[in-house]
């Protein structure tokens, strides 16, 4: 809290700064093996802070009847406490999803701790990606948007951590001028024995190798070295024309995840071209 001209006892200081007392208490399972007799425990965790908060965390929801449970019990606990704990069921994902809605795209160094912990996430398993069909990934283009279109192609650091996703479009002067739908994601760099290729999704066709040698060479017109360092290649069906504009003043620093379902108001996506004429329609901010 920042109190400008705030009167003390004896006497009125510039500014006076107070930060009230809190604490979060984190219980962590893999799956929905919360049980209430050990959460009531976790109550004895908190003294005398007047924010008290405790987060029940998990790869999935607790159970409606777990939670019931725990938060009747909580209700009680709580009626004969001047300072009641509050209770937070949430995921890893839920996570991630809150600090996207506030995250400033310009904020590069969160945007890498985000990274890293979506990485962590997904390699440990802590993230479905059941529902991946209905996230679009927007990723800045700029000169490269007419080799990526054309191609069918793009490519990005295989360092960066990503949330799950079926579609990705490319952005480029105020507006997502593409999507498509992900057929293949390949990684490949080259090495001493020539390029090593990995496969996360789909196959590796001598088209899909061939589509990667003709994007180093596309970098290179446009200054960037993508060869010797690791890179992640995403392979779509075909990139559609749209144009999703943004409608708020700055432009994006970086990568944008949608929910399609909640952008189109729809619990089913149609097919891919007929989401990029829909996005025509929408505009984002």
């Amino acid at each position: 809290m920042f109190n400008l001209q705030e009167k003390s006892v004896d006497s009125i200081p510039d500014a006076a700064i107070t930060q009230e007392s809190f604490k979060i208490v984190v219980e962590t399972k893999m799956s929905d093996w919360f049980y209430s007799e050990q959460l009531m425990r976790h109550l004895n965790s908190f003294g005398d802070e007047k924010y008290k908060v405790m987060i029940t965390l998990a790869h999935e929801l607790m159970a409606e009847d777990k939670k019931n449970i725990f938060e009747q019990q909580l209700k009680e606990y709580n009626s004969a406490q001047s300072k009641p704990v509050i209770h937070i069921n949430t995921t890893f994902e839920g996570i991630v999803n809150a600090i996207q809605e506030v995250i400033d795209d310009r904020d590069y160094e969160m945007q890498e701790v985000l990274d890293d912990y979506l990485n962590y996430c997904y390699n440990d398993g802590l993230i479905a990606v059941s529902d991946s069909w209905k996230f679009m990934r927007m990723q800045l283009a700029g000169t490269t948007l007419d080799f990526n279109v054309s191609q069918d192609i793009y490519y990005d650091n295989a360092e960066r951590g990503f949330r799950a996703h079926d579609y990705l479009s490319l952005y480029k002067n105020k507006s997502v001028r593409a999507v498509g739908k992900i057929s293949a994601r390949i990684t490949a760099v080259d090495t001493d024995n020539g390029m090593q290729y990995e496969v996360e999704f789909g196959e590796l066709t001598e088209e899909r190798k061939q589509k990667i040698a003709d994007a180093i060479i596309d970098g290179v017109q446009h200054g960037y070295d993508i060869k010797s360092s690791k890179h992640r290649y995403f392979f779509v069906e075909k990139f559609h024309e749209t144009d999703f504009k943004k409608i708020t003043p700055r432009a994006p620093m970086g990568t944008r995840v949608f929910d399609l379902t909640q952008i189109l108001e729809t619990e089913q996506l149609p097919e891919t071209e007929d989401i990029a004429e829909l996005l025509k329609t929408k505009t984002w901010s």
